[in-house]
């Protein structure tokens, strides 16, 4: 039992990632990803893991990654098989960079802005947040495609060209402070804890090439019940007045991606990459 109060057990996690993979693959393969692994789930003791775990098949893709300390193996998440194995050793949560282990750290092909609601803030402001931003992307000539970050705020991608990760974050850190100006109440670009009481941390670092974003359709780890980093539509973010609107159980995620496909596929469209000015 991993999610006691919603009785979602390790078994409910695996099945859900088994359903899931046709369209969260995608956005995961020839990335090096990393894991939140909490074998006893949220409640008990957790941590990140870059580096395969014990027990990980040997069948199991790996991929030389450059870190300051020097280089190291990581994971790659290329089938349903090595999701459910990596699942199987306590992995429930899968990050991932905005590169591929094949494009290298200086090609990024997507930009990320991670929306994260302060204290009195929520993720109903998140996505008036992301409304702005998604005329500012436009203007720029980049598509921005809404994820639910499962745990309380809301992830803004964009199919990019290839760029530095300086690149990515220098575009990105200047959106953030062009939003801070227009609305100081509302956003902050820092982050410092005391300066984002009611309002929403626009995070534009993880888009360095060494920061990695909870991967589109990933379950979170969070108590009572288990989030999922769930695509939307800017409808529905329109739509959003509360934040159990859009809260999604794994199941639902699973039935939304049966009736509707990948809400996210315009991410992984070649002919849609805008270049970061």
């Amino acid at each position: 039992m991993l999610f006691p109060a919603s009785g979602h057990t390790k078994a409910h996690v695996l099945h859900y990632y088994a359903q899931i993979a046709p369209v969260m693959l995608p956005h995961v393969a020839g990335r090096p990803a990393s894991f939140v692994r909490a074998p006893e789930g949220p409640e008990g003791e957790s941590w990140i893991a870059k580096n395969p775990p014990p027990g990980v098949p040997d069948w199991v893709p790996l991929v030389p990654v450059e870190h300051r300390d020097g280089v190291t193996e990581q994971v790659v998440v290329d089938s349903t098989a090595a999701l459910a194995a990596m699942v199987n050793l306590g992995a429930y949560e899968v990050h991932v960079p905005q590169w591929t282990a094949a494009g290298g750290r200086d090609a990024h092909d997507r930009l990320v802005l991670d929306l994260d609601p302060g204290p009195g803030a929520d993720l109903v402001v998140c996505c008036r947040v992301a409304e702005r931003l998604r005329q500012l992307l436009d203007e720029d000539g980049l598509m921005a495609c809404p994820v639910v970050s499962g745990s309380k705020g809301l992830h803004l991608y964009a199919p990019v060209e290839a760029v530095s990760g300086r690149g990515a974050s220098a575009y990105a850190k200047g959106l953030a402070e062009r939003m801070t100006v227009e609305h100081p109440r509302l956003v902050v670009a820092s982050m410092a804890k005391l300066e984002r009481r009611g309002r929403v941390l626009i995070d534009w670092s993880q888009n360095a090439s060494a920061k990695t974003t909870a991967a589109p359709y990933t379950v979170r780890l969070r108590e009572g019940s288990p989030g999922v980093a769930a695509p939307v539509t800017w409808d529905e973010v329109a739509a959003c007045r509360a934040p159990s609107d859009l809260a999604f159980t794994p199941e639902a995620v699973v039935e939304r991606a049966a009736e509707r496909g990948d809400l996210l596929a315009g991410l992984l469209g070649e002919g849609v990459r805008g270049r970061v000015p």
